[in-house]
Order: structure tokens, then C-alpha cells, then sequence
């Protein structure tokens, strides 16, 4: 019997511990009161001790349980904007498939430039064969223009040096510009000439004024618009031809912006030949020309530009160093990741 009450009482204590620690505290109490004292004071701690921490994991635990059951409870899947990765599965790239469509294009631009530089050696050739011709001619005495000229005879006469003799018609002067000289803005001035009885009347190119003279009443001063009969000694040219970014003439209303030979020439009853007055180059005569208004000639010299070795420098450097990128490019693998696995792009 005794035993079992034992047994009953151990179990209580181990239910309610805070009424074992009362009970024990409550006797200890009667038998000291300085004993029991000490007692409470070093029971009390050690029981909190030993079962605050116990409550409060048991808290956390049943939060984390809470927290478990709601995220439980959403699921990622039951969001409709939500994307798998079967939904989305990633590409497999080919090993061979490196490169884009880019890499044609970067393979076309070293051959083109290649060839353009090629071209252009022979444009320097051709072109250096030609100053030298105009040279040669530009050396020779002048000739005296014919009564008649044929017009499709002028190429085989490009930069030859002629004279002539006749009367300008001053009332169907030309002015073509802007042209700049020297910095300054200005015209040239272009004006028939009468040959006599039984020759052709031709258009004669007498040389570059500045714009404030551009009126015959301001520049009327001697030399300026020679009167009678005056010879004429220039350079026989070939047509000129209209840049694509030069505007059509106007000749209704006395504008032109290139010289269109063959229009000027059944505009003043002319044969389409053109003749560019030459003179000695000077400085204190240009001066003095300018001053007055009388045009001023061009030197007798040939005036063609020649770039042709800087274009073969730049065409043959560009088909160089593309040449390079585009080995670079081939010769670099490509990154491992791209290469074996592409992520969707819709992520």
C-alpha cells in the first residue's frame, strides 16, 4: 500500500512540479525559518531555469508549424502567373551553330574592300596617265581657234591652249555661283563671244568676281567690260558635268549653279564651246582685279585631283583589319554555358 501511494505521488510531481516545489518549500519552511529561506532563494531560479526555455521552444515550434500550414496551403503552382520549367524547358544549341547571320556580312567586307582598292589602283593609274597627257599639251604652243568648231572633236583637245579674237556680248553675261576664291564668295562670270562674219559665236569663261560686283553698274570702270574687239587666250574644256547635290539652273530668272554648257550655248545663240581665260598668276594683280571688278583669270595649269593612293591605303587597310575580326571571331570557341543549354527568354 505504501509503495503504491509512493508511486501515485512521484507521478504528481512529475505533473505539477511547481506544486512539488511549493509543497517542499512550505515544510522546509517550518523547519528553518533561515534554511528554508536559502532554499527558495537557490530552487527559484534553477526551476525557471530549467522550464522557460522548455514553453518557450514549444512557442517557436507551434509558429514555425503555423507558418509551414499557410505556405503549405499557397502553392506556387496555384498562381496562374506563375511559370514552370515545364512550362518554359530550356533549348539545346548546337555545337555547330556558333554564329549568327552577322558573320556573312563580316566576311563580305574585306573582299568588297578588297576589291575597291584594287579598282582604285587602276583609277590611279588611269588618272595619272591623264594629268600627264594635259601636261604635255599645256607645253605647246596655242592654237588659233577655227571659224567652225566640231564639238565632239573638244576631248582630243581637253586643256589645249587656243586664242581667238572677238567682241563680248556683255548684254548676255552669266553669272554661275556661288564660287568661293580665296576665302571670299563670288561668281564667275561667263560671256559670249562674237568671232566675226563666218564664225561661230562661243562662250568664254573670263574668270571669278567677288559678289559685290556681281553688277555690271558697279564694276563698269575700264577693263572691267572691254568693249570692241579683244583677244581672248585660254584653255579649250570639255563640258562640264552636274554634281548630283547641285540644283538646276533657273535661266528665266538668271540663276546658275553649274556651268551646263550646252544650255547656255541655245540660250545665247552660241555652239557649245567653252573657253577658260587664263593669266599670269600675281598677287598684286588679283588684288587689283578684285578691286575694280575685272574677273580674274585661271592659271594656265591642269587642276585635276588626285587621291586615288590614299583611297588604295584606306580600302586595303579596311579589307586588312576586317580580315583580322573575322578570323578572331571564327577561332573563338564559345562559351560553354551558351553553347550546351539556352534559357527560355520568356523567363
Amino acid at each position: 500500500m505504501r509503495s503504491l501511494i509512493s508511486a501515485l505521488h512521484r507521478s504528481a510531481t512529475s505533473l505539477r512540479p511547481a506544486s512539488r516545489t511549493a509543497t517542499t518549500a512550505a515544510s522546509s519552511s517550518s523547519t528553518s525559518s533561515s534554511s528554508s529561506s536559502s532554499s527558495s532563494l537557490r530552487r527559484t531560479p534553477r526551476t525557471n531555469a530549467f522550464f522557460q526555455p522548455k514553453s518557450f521552444d514549444s512557442i517557436c515550434t507551434r509558429c514555425r508549424m503555423q507558418q509551414q500550414t499557410r505556405s503549405y496551403s499557397n502553392q506556387l503552382a496555384d498562381d496562374p502567373a506563375w511559370l514552370s520549367v515545364v512550362d518554359n524547358p530550356a533549348k539545346i544549341v548546337r555545337t555547330g551553330n556558333k554564329h549568327g547571320p552577322g558573320l556573312i556580312i563580316l566576311a563580305l567586307i574585306p573582299i568588297i574592300s578588297f576589291g575597291l582598292g584594287t579598282w582604285q589602283i587602276y583609277r590611279l593609274d588611269r588618272k595619272t596617265k591623264m594629268i600627264a597627257t594635259f601636261e604635255d599639251r599645256l607645253v605647246k604652243d596655242p592654237l588659233p581657234l577655227p571659224p567652225r568648231i566640231d564639238p565632239a572633236a573638244i576631248a582630243e583637245f581637253d586643256y589645249r591652249r587656243v586664242y581667238t579674237v572677238g567682241r563680248f556680248r556683255h548684254d548676255q553675261e552669266m553669272l554661275v555661283g556661288p564660287r568661293m576664291h580665296d576665302g571670299t564668295d563670288g561668281f564667275f562670270v561667263v560671256t559670249p563671244l562674237e568671232r566675226g562674219e563666218g564664225q561661230s559665236t562661243i562662250l568664254v569663261n573670263r574668270g571669278w568676281i567677288s559678289r559685290k560686283q556681281q553688277d555690271q553698274k558697279v564694276r563698269d570702270q575700264e577693263g572691267a567690260l572691254p568693249r570692241g574687239d579683244v583677244v581672248v587666250e585660254g584653255l579649250l574644256r570639255e563640258p562640264w558635268k552636274k554634281n548630283m547635290f547641285t540644283p538646276d539652273n533657273v535661266p528665266h530668272e538668271g540663276k546658275f549653279y553649274f556651268p551646263d554648257i550646252q544650255q547656255m550655248a541655245e540660250l545665247t545663240g552660241s555652239q557649245p564651246v567653252w573657253i577658260e581665260q587664263t593669266m599670269v598668276p600675281d598677287l598684286v594683280e588679283s588684288y587689283n582685279r578684285e578691286a575694280k571688278g575685272i574677273p580674274i583669270g585661271r592659271a594656265a595649269e591642269v587642276n585635276l585631283r588626285n587621291n586615288h593612293s590614299q583611297y588604295i591605303f584606306t580600302w586595303y587597310g579596311l579589307s586588312l583589319a576586317t580580315t583580322i575580326m573575322f578570323w578572331m571571331i571564327v577561332r573563338k570557341r564559345p562559351n560553354e554555358a551558351t553553347r550546351r543549354v539556352r534559357l527560355n527568354r520568356n523567363w
